[in-house]
């Protein structure tokens, strides 16, 4: 049987599990369009496994329109099969970005919900999947007040990153409870602690963790945390895994915080995050 190809769409994908999961799909027959912030590095993933380069920062959501433009012109009449919202990262001190949002909230979770709403038509067609990038510190640290969602009240580095991991838990519940029922399958997971340059910015004791000796010993490395990334890629969603679902990498988890559990707050949530990067909320 001739493996079925995809149209697949990686954020993130200059470095790390991004990159690392393309480069494992390189052989694949899919069709990968490769997200990243740098130019040079995200030109030199696709070069090596035959995707197409786009660059965007997620930290100006005009970026993330001209991306889904760009992305438009690409497909043309074609769908997309998996949209995979994997950028993201911890950073330091409070900042706010262009947009006056603050910085993790929107990198992690407002940039790709305004690029999974524009996209959303093509994903419908395709009866495609998203694929949300999330963390084990979602649990840890999140504690997510939607009228607060820039922590101007309860800022540290650590919130504000698990605020944002949990945001991505809720966007992958929501986008199931709203258009499952028309083909559209999410998912969250935590890819593992991974041995990346993902703290290289941050103020938070993690980065100390990721850089010291006893870091590198521990942490999963790249190309693992990668392979669980292509997993839910080329997984046939409700038979690899399930959707509006949490994994532990590729375990089913109900280990979660309990905010999880709310409908109410990820509908608040969602309502919130249109208002703020300017979309219908409906």
């Amino acid at each position: 049987m001739t493996p079925v190809t995809k149209t697949i769409v990686i954020t993130g994908a200059s470095d790390g599990i991004g990159a690392a999961a393309a480069r494992q799909l390189a052989d694949s027959g899919h069709r990968l369009l490769l997200v990243g912030r740098s130019s040079e590095k995200t030109r030199a993933v696709a070069d090596a496994t035959g995707g197409e380069a786009l660059t965007a920062d997620f930290a100006r959501l005009d970026d993330v329109r001209a991306l889904a433009g760009r992305i438009d012109d690409l497909l043309g009449d074609d769908g997309l099969d998996v949209l995979a919202n994997n950028a993201g990262g911890i950073f330091g001190d409070r900042t706010p970005t262009v947009d006056g949002h603050e910085k993790t909230i929107q990198v992690n979770h407002l940039a790709p919900f305004l690029l999974t709403n524009l996209l959303l038509p093509r994903l419908l067609r395709s009866r495609g999947a998203v694929i949300n990038t999330s963390s084990v510190g979602h649990r840890l640290f999140g504690d997510l007040d939607v009228d607060d969602l820039d922590n101007e009240r309860r800022f540290s580095a650590n919130k504000a990153y698990g605020d944002a991991k949990l945001a991505n838990v809720l966007f992958a519940k929501s986008l199931h409870t709203r258009f499952h029922a028309d083909g559209l399958s999410a998912v969250a997971f935590h890819p593992g602690t991974v041995r990346t340059n993902f703290a290289a910015d941050s103020s938070s004791l993690m980065r100390l963790v990721y850089r010291s000796f006893l870091g590198r010993l521990i942490l999963t490395g790249v190309e693992e945390g990668g392979s669980i990334l292509r997993w839910f890629i080329e997984g046939t969603p409700d038979e690899t895994w399930f959707s509006g679902a949490y994994y532990d990498e590729r375990t089913l988890s109900n280990r979660v915080n309990p905010q999880v559990d709310d409908p109410a707050l990820a509908e608040a949530l969602w309502q919130k995050s249109a208002e703020l990067v300017g979309i219908p909320a409906s």
